[in-house]
């Protein structure tokens, strides 16, 4: 492709157009309330994300802001919603543990360099490869998790030192008492009672938010002396690039490649979820990577934290009716007017409030019925996923998708292995259409022949499989392999297979195939394999013709003997 094509063709893959707003004319209603309604969920959410981050609550609604609106600009969903995710605040506790608050800026802007690029190179289509049992056991991870690190803050006490979740959860109880303690909990308990019943009453009710207000208003009655977010900025910081030299780049380029990574992975899972809720497919996904490495840069340079697609709220849109960009616009601007004008209210909200939302959401982002499903599937996806949870709580979440990813492929060539397999076929099954005057001699001559039909995958998985089949052939003088049956095959595969042929020509076996496909063939004669029996004119189209060779073989045999 010339450079002036492939300019176009990026420009036409990568950036915003008129039609991404198409129909706005008739569902700008729809776009506004449900706009409207995602903003009122966002807010606590990007207020504890921001927090349990451990970067802050005004980080969190920066992101929220910023990220939101540029993601919906310039992304490749007319459905997504971005913002900070739970994810992405599992990944930034061990980077704010380990380099300070003041890292995850950079780190936003590398990570959003990096997520840019993939797009850019063409790298979107490449999350439809990870398996579905990888992708529900990291929800479940994630879950575990994020409920995990909300335990000090319903306890009321500072967050222990440490970058495993798990082991922070286990301290911060040991360090607990009832005085400091009853307190958060109850708050925990009302925000998790409003929550679990208001929907109960009524679907469309922002139960978070009015759990939130409940829980606050009861505070200050009260008067509890709890910990609360604190004063907010009024309105967004002026952007500004932060100076990195190559020391930080070095030190940070790890953290930014996990940050890009998970921004990816999640956004372009979220944005799939999208599409199949309306079951029809509107995503980009090379765009939408761009578009999250645009959001990623611009909420760094505002102070934000990194962003992703968020599952949660991207579902909240569709429901509630959005069907174009501006109702993610929508949502973000009114998180900020809640900045500009409501920041004073905000301040007062009780930090254990907002770890019973989160507490809450954690245990709504786990469907049972699918994590059913699929345990009751296969064991080896049952396997895949209770391994990528584990990991996921363990270590963290990019490593967690490698091995899942990693096992499900050796379990898949495993099956794809297991499926191929050698079968000898009786000649009058192989050929009732053979017809020879003589019966005798046709049982003479068949005596010394053997059809093998090859089915599946000749592939690295199967070569031995294949090699074992053949070794303890005897008594034959021609062997006929059917191969209409392989479908793919590799440089194992076809290297199997001219051991096969060697060891049984040395051994004074004629080789016929047949039936070798087009795409077989490819492969087969880049290998070199295929010469050989080409020379000899070996290979045959059909059966029939191939059997009719090896009488021909046989009769030449036995000719001297007779």
């Amino acid at each position: 492709m010339a450079w002036p094509d492939a300019i176009a063709a990026l420009r036409e893959r990568t950036l915003p157009r008129r039609s991404d707003y198409a129909g706005l004319a008739s569902t700008w209603r729809g776009d506004l309330i449900a706009g409207a309604t995602v903003g009122v969920v966002a807010l606590p959410l990007a207020l504890a994300f921001g927090v349990t981050s451990g970067v802050g609550a005004a980080a969190g609604l920066i992101t929220a802001i910023v990220a939101g609106v540029v993601a919906a600009i310039f992304g490749g969903s007319n459905l997504q919603v971005s913002g900070p995710t739970g994810a992405m605040a599992v990944v930034l506790v061990p980077i704010v543990s380990r380099y300070g608050a003041e890292a995850v800026v950079p780190v936003a802007i590398m990570a959003g360099g990096l997520v840019f690029a993939m797009g850019v190179s063409g790298l979107g289509r490449a999350v439809s490869y990870i398996p579905w049992p990888v992708v529900e056991g990291f929800t479940v991870g994630i879950a575990t998790i994020i409920f995990l690190q909300q335990v000090p803050m319903a306890l009321g006490v500072p967050r222990p030192e440490g970058e495993n979740t798990a082991l922070v959860a286990i301290r911060a109880i040991g360090a607990a008492d009832v005085a400091t303690s009853a307190p958060a909990l109850a708050i925990v308990a009302l925000v998790a009672v409003v929550m679990i019943l208001l929907p109960l009453l009524r679907r469309t009710v922002p139960a978070s938010i009015i759990a939130i207000a409940i829980a606050t208003g009861m505070v200050l009655w009260l008067g509890w002396n709890v910990d609360t977010i604190g004063a907010l900025p009024t309105g967004l910081p002026a952007p500004h690039l932060p100076v990195l030299d190559t020391a930080t780049t070095s030190a940070l380029f790890s953290a930014a490649l996990a940050v890009a990574a998970l921004a990816a992975i999640e956004s372009l899972l979220s944005a799939r979820v999208a599409d199949g809720m309306l079951g029809r497919s509107t995503l980009n996904p090379d765009r939408e990577l761009v578009g999250q490495g645009l959001a990623n840069v611009a909420s760094g340079m505002f102070g934000g934290m990194p962003a992703t697609g968020a599952i949660a709220r991207t579902a909240v849109n569709v429901r509630s009716g959005g069907r174009t960009r501006v109702s993610a616009i929508v949502h973000s601007l009114l998180i900020l007017g809640v900045v500009v004008f409501a920041g004073a209210v905000v301040a007062t909200i009780p930090l254990a409030a907002l770890a019973g939302v989160l507490m809450v959401t954690a245990v709504r982002m786990v469907d049972r019925r699918t994590v059913l499903a699929i345990l009751r599937s296969t064991k080896s996806d049952a396997a895949v996923m209770i391994l990528t949870a584990a990991a996921t709580i363990v270590f963290d979440l990019i490593l967690a998708v490698e091995i899942g990813i990693a096992v499900a492929a050796v379990l898949a060539l495993r099956a794809l292995a297991k499926s191929s397999g050698v079968e000898q076929e009786q000649m009058a099954a192989a050929n009732p259409s053979d017809v020879i005057a003589d019966s005798e001699e046709i049982a003479l001559l068949r005596e010394h022949i053997a059809v093998y039909r090859l089915d599946g995958a000749l592939f690295f998985g199967a070569a031995q499989q294949f090699l074992d089949e053949f070794t303890h052939i005897a008594d034959v003088r021609v062997v006929i392999l059917r191969l209409g049956g392989v479908r793919v095959i590799d440089a194992s595969g076809g290297h199997a297979l001219d051991e096969i042929m060697s060891g049984l020509q040395s051994r004074g076996i004629t080789v016929l195939l047949c039936g070798v496909g087009s795409r077989p063939r490819q492969i087969l004669e880049a290998l070199g394999v295929m010469a050989e029996v080409d020379a000899a004119h070996h290979a045959f189209a059909s059966l029939p013709d191939a059997i009719e060779h090896a009488h021909g073989h046989v009769r030449r045999h036995l000719a001297p003997h007779e």
